[in-house]
C-alpha cells in the first residue's frame, strides 16, 4: 500500500489530512531525496506500523539506500534524544542541562548522507515529538547550512500530516 492509499483510506472526517497527504506526494519544491526521506523518516517517527509500511513502499526506488537508511537512523535517535533533552528542558533544575548525556548519538555527526538533509529529518521527527531543545538544536544547524526558512517549514508540515495520518488511521472506527 502506498501512502496515497493509505491516505486514501481515512475517515471521511479527515478529508483534510488525506488532501494534505497528497500535497505532500506532489511537492515540487524538495528534492526527491528530502521528500522521500522526510516521508520515511517521520512515518517511523510515528511508531505505526501501518504507515511505516506504506511509507516504505512509497520511497522504495526513489530513495537510495544510504538516505532511506539516514531517514530510518534519524526517527531511531530522535526517539530517544527528543526524550532525554525534552526533559532537561522542561526540568526546573538546570543542573541537569550541564551534565552530560551520556546516550550514544553517533549517527548525528556521520549520517552517511548529507548533513543538511540527516537534521531535515531530525528537525521534522523533533516537531513531531514536541521537543523545543532539539528543534531549536536542528534549526539552527540548517540554517548554517543556508536551508531557507520555507525548506524547514515544510519539514516540520511533513511531520505534522504524517502524525495526523497516523493518528488518525490508528483510531478510526
Amino acid at each position: 500500500m502506498s501512502l496515497k492509499e493509505f491516505a486514501d483510506a481515512l475517515p471521511d472526517y479527515a478529508k483534510d489530512i488525506r488532501l494534505n497527504v497528497g500535497s505532500l506526494l506532489g511537492d515540487q519544491t524538495l528534492t526527491e531525496q528530502r521528500k522521500y526521506g522526510l516521508l520515511l523518516a517521520c512515518a517511523h517517527g510515528s511508531g505505526y506500523k501501518p504507515i511505516v509500511e506504506a511509507a516504505e513502499a512509497e520511497v522504495a526506488g526513489k530513495l537510495s539506500p544510504e538516505a532511506a537508511n539516514a531517514a530510518r537512523a534519524a526517527a531511531a535517535v530522535m526517539a530517544m534524544n527528543n526524550v532525554y533533552y525534552r526533559f532537561v528542558h522542561l526540568a526546573s533544575n538546570k543542573e541537569y542541562g550541564q551534565m552530560p548525556a551520556k546516550l550514544r548519538m553517533n549517527v548525528i555527526g556521520s549520517p552517511g548522507i548529507e548533513k543538511d538533509d540527516f537534521e531535515l529529518f531530525s528537525l521534522a521527527v523533533s516537531a513531531m515529538n514536541g521537543c523545543g531543545l532539539c528543534i531549536d538544536s536542528h534549526e539552527k544547524v540548517l540554517r548554517q547550512h543556508g536551508v531557507a526558512a520555507d525548506v524547514i517549514q515544510t519539514a516540520a508540515r511533513v511531520g505534522a500530516v504524517i502524525k495526523a495520518a497516523a493518528t488518525v488511521h490508528a483510531t478510526a472506527v
